[in-house]
């Protein structure tokens, strides 16, 4: 069994998402802590993402490091920005079953 860690990211706030999320996913998979490390950007978080070019930033650089990074297909087209968050190469997908997966199987869920 792979030793990973799915972080759920629910809250829009920017200054979260930079002394938070994205220096605990890089520290993460950089330093191995954990051997996968996937990110899930999940309801306005997606809008962030679309608006914010420090935010944009921080993604490229988790996905240096390693980290996987998907976005709730529902919420990016919700806030139309679906386009933008495929160019910066996350993957999209409709969520409510993979998370529900992740619950099922006791896997480590963090979430912001």
């Amino acid at each position: 069994m792979t030793d990973k860690l799915n972080i759920l990211w629910t809250n829009d706030n920017p200054q979260t998402a930079h002394s938070m999320v994205f220096m605990y996913a890089t520290n993460a998979k950089t330093r191995e802590w954990f051997d996968e490390v996937e990110l899930i950007i999940w309801g306005a978080t997606a809008k962030l993402v679309a608006e914010d070019p420090a935010i944009q930033d921080k993604i490229k650089i988790a996905q240096r490091a390693g980290v996987i990074v998907k976005a709730c297909l529902a919420c990016a087209d919700m806030f139309g920005v679906t386009d933008t968050l495929k160019s910066l190469n996350i993957i999209l997908e409709l969520m409510g079953e993979p998370l529900t997966n992740i619950l099922k199987s006791n896997e480590k869920l963090l979430t912001i």
